[in-house]
């Protein structure tokens, strides 16, 4: 249950990143504007420029931890099927065509 939850969870924050991302205006947005009058002043305050960072920092961190955990979640427990035993002393010969040859004299 706890991974379909986590599914939801990282393609919900995924798809608010990317709005989130594209709801900020570029670096070089402000320079623009100083020169097309607009409203924006070139040194003024941000606005809404530091929250939508907060939310985007937030936003990535809660991804990242999904990311990493269906990563963990995903990946498949290996339990071996047979216990290893130790080796005996005789050895079995690996073709089983019969005994290894006699050592000469």
């Amino acid at each position: 249950m706890l991974p379909h939850f986590l599914l939801i969870l990282h393609v919900v924050v995924c798809l608010a990143l990317i709005l989130i991302v594209l709801l900020q205006s570029g670096k070089g947005a402000q320079m623009g504007a100083a020169f097309g009058g607009s409203s924006q002043t070139l040194f003024g305050s941000p606005g809404a420029a530091g929250f939508l960072t907060k939310i985007t920092t937030l936003a990535a961190v809660v991804f990242m931890l999904t990311s990493l955990l269906l990563g963990f979640w995903s990946t498949p427990k290996r339990v071996p099927l047979i216990p290893e035993q130790p080796a005996s002393e005789e050895a079995v010969p690996a073709s089983g065509a019969g005994s290894p040859p006699a050592e000469p004299d």
